[in-house]
């Protein structure tokens, strides 16, 4: 099986992307972007996959990206399974390529769309990973919240799980999304959608002590600390990246004690969702608590109760 360096490997063997490809793929990502309010990730991963297969095109003589043909899609789809890469990486090129080319024909880039034959792979189903109640409050309990660094981090942890936040939604915050007073959350979630959550309690503590003790620590040596917009601030005023968060999961999970394939970077908005079924929310109140635009995509977490509770029946009941 090729390996991850392998991969990168042959994507820096292929020649700088032409001029004329770049202005198209910047065209398109525009468009799709005011049609569809596409997050600055989706926008990006386009970015990467499109790139890619320009640069692949030039290199193997076929035509550049507008005028690609089905069979130059299915040549790279093959190269790409060779390679070794994922199948959801493979399904995500497909949703790219299938928007690109769908633009490209409105806007007279060409007749035909050499999507049109191109399947994407069968996914496995899996699972979002939760944690157990016990293990939420352990790595709640891990950042060191004497230093201003160690109380944003728990305020951080606290506002994830208590509003079943994205990590992009979380780090994206700005300060104005907050409202103490009222106990709730303006998040702006995935197409520019923007939902009201509730704050409870702890979450509210951590926030509170945050804002007053630890933020204008973190924002001491600036200039003008009350232009600063994000929530969540590092020491010279930026807003830490998704990256950095995950980093910060990944310390406070080894103080917890818990192992590593048992925690993701969406793993506390996962455990909310999951707690909350297993308390008997409704799945229409978590749908919207969750952002989903589809109820479809929130009864996955159905799934992982019902899970949880055949696992219980299985080691307590007397004749399981």
């Amino acid at each position: 099986m090729p390996t991850a360096a392998h991969r990168r490997q042959l994507v820096r063997q292929l020649p700088p992307l032409e001029a004329a490809d770049a202005a198209v793929i910047e065209r398109f990502l525009d468009a799709a972007w005011a049609a569809h309010g596409l997050s600055r990730a989706t926008l990006a991963s386009y970015r990467g996959d499109l790139q890619a297969l320009a640069r692949w095109l030039r290199a193997n003589a076929r035509p550049p990206l507008p005028g690609a043909r089905r069979e130059d899609l299915f040549d790279y789809l093959a190269m790409r399974a060779e390679a070794g890469y994922a199948a959801r990486s493979t399904a995500r090129l497909l949703s790219c390529l299938r928007a690109f080319f769908a633009h490209a024909v409105a806007s007279g880039l060409r007749r035909d769309d050499p999507c049109a034959l191109l399947q994407p792979p069968r996914l496995p189903r899996l699972l979002p990973k939760a944690l157990s109640e016990a293990q939420v409050t352990a790595l709640l309990d891990a950042p060191d919240v004497a230093t201003p660094e160690g109380l944003r981090d728990r305020a951080m942890l606290e506002l994830m799980y208590a509003a079943g936040l994205r990590v992009s939604e979380l780090v994206g915050l700005p300060a104005t999304a907050v409202n103490l007073r009222q106990g709730v959350l303006r998040v702006t979630g995935k197409g520019s959608r923007e939902r009201l959550v509730p704050l409870g309690e702890e979450a509210q503590h951590w926030l509170e002590r945050y804002l007053g003790e630890a933020r204008p620590v973190l924002l001491a040596n600036l200039r003008h600390p009350a232009a600063v917009e994000a929530l969540f601030v590092a020491p010279g005023g930026s807003a830490p990246s998704r990256q950095a968060f995950w980093a910060l999961v990944k310390r406070c999970a080894a103080v917890a004690g818990i192992a590593p394939a048992r925690i993701s970077p969406h793993g506390l908005r996962h455990s909310f969702a999951t707690h909350l079924l297993n308390h008997g929310a409704d799945l229409r109140a978590l749908q919207m608590l969750l952002g989903h635009s589809s109820l479809t995509t929130t009864q996955i977490y159905t799934l992982v109760a019902r899970e949880r509770l055949r696992s219980l029946h299985a080691r307590h009941h007397p004749r399981a």
